[in-house]
């Protein structure tokens, strides 16, 4: 598992450079455009369908551009190119780019949302509980925020990360490899864990609940962070906003994403009525908890040199 930071960089660079939307050399932000790159679920896609955003950033002279990716590491390669700006991740990818050296900064988190993922295995599946998947093949994303979900949950059950044999798969094939039984269980985050659950009748091993926090963070680059101030500051109040909303009526606002994402709106109650809400800036804690994770990973030579989470951290104004 040891990981060379050049050949860690090297291959956040090479995936990133792969994507045909970054603009090679180019600070966005510094022609008043503010990039955010987004995931299919979230805020951040009701801010996005909402459309909100767009004539709050234009008041301060501002445009912003979206663009959709698989998940948080995939984004966090794209904000380490310098192909976006501003996005939403789990716990996990932004400690695995700062490892890397992104210039990443932590402006905003929401609550800690622990059901809202988990270890799912087959319903007919013999596994019974974590202890079981000793030896078995687990599929997951690798350096999201279920990947420290797994490493605590087999920590707890008294294994360790070498007793099982780990199949780093995006989502969707994540989902393919767990249907047709090529792997034994399958870590994953909501909506993907609600849908799975609802259509395939997918059977929860344990979720997060008492071992891991998982909270989302807002992240921008040093660049958008430092430069741009008033324009990260109305990005974070319009997300304040749809949390509001998207709190008060989880209904609606499942009504509203279904057709955005592709998933039945059922679906998306069960995931959103798990989701937390109620953006604000990291606290003490949150840190302490974001770099305990960040710990574990140097500890099981997943990330090839120490972090320390504070350093790219923007505090609350005084």
């Amino acid at each position: 598992m040891d990981i060379s930071r050049r050949a860690f960089t090297a291959a956040l660079a090479g995936a990133a450079a792969t994507l045909p939307f970054i603009k090679a050399g180019t600070a966005a932000a510094a022609d008043k455009v503010v990039r955010i790159g987004y995931q299919k679920y979230g805020t951040l896609v009701l801010l996005k369908g909402k459309g909100s955003l767009e004539s709050k950033l234009q008041a301060i002279g501002y445009s912003v551009e979206w663009t959709e990716f698989p998940g948080g590491p995939q984004l966090l390669e794209a904000l380490n190119a310098g192909a976006v700006d501003f996005g939403s991740t789990g716990e996990t990818p932004p400690i695995f780019a700062q490892a890397a050296s992104a210039p990443l900064v932590y402006v905003a988190h929401e609550p800690p949302a622990p059901r809202g993922e988990a270890i799912l295995v087959a319903k007919d599946s013999p596994i019974k509980a974590v202890a079981d998947l000793k030896g078995k093949k687990v599929a997951f994303n690798k350096g999201s925020n279920v990947h420290y979900l797994l490493v605590k949950a087999l920590e707890e059950a008294g294994l360790t990360y070498a007793d099982i044999e780990p199949s780093f798969l995006a989502p969707a094939d994540g989902r393919a490899a767990f249907e047709q039984g090529a792997v034994d269980a399958w870590v994953i985050w909501d909506p993907f864990q609600a849908a799975a659950e609802e259509a395939i009748e997918a059977r929860e091993l344990r979720n997060g609940e008492g071992i891991v926090p998982n909270h989302q963070f807002y992240l921008g680059t040093k660049t958008l962070v430092d430069g741009h101030a008033e324009a990260v500051d109305t990005v974070i109040a319009a997300i304040a906003e749809i949390d509001e909303w998207a709190k008060a009526d989880v209904s609606a606002a499942a009504k509203e994403l279904s057709p955005l994402v592709g998933i039945p709106e059922p679906v998306l109650v069960k995931a959103l009525e798990r989701q937390s809400y109620g953006v604000k800036s990291l606290d003490d804690t949150v840190v302490a908890q974001q770099q305990a994770i960040a710990d574990t990973f140097f500890e099981l030579q997943l990330i090839p040199k120490k972090v320390t989470i504070a350093d790219a951290v923007r505090r609350a104004k005084a």
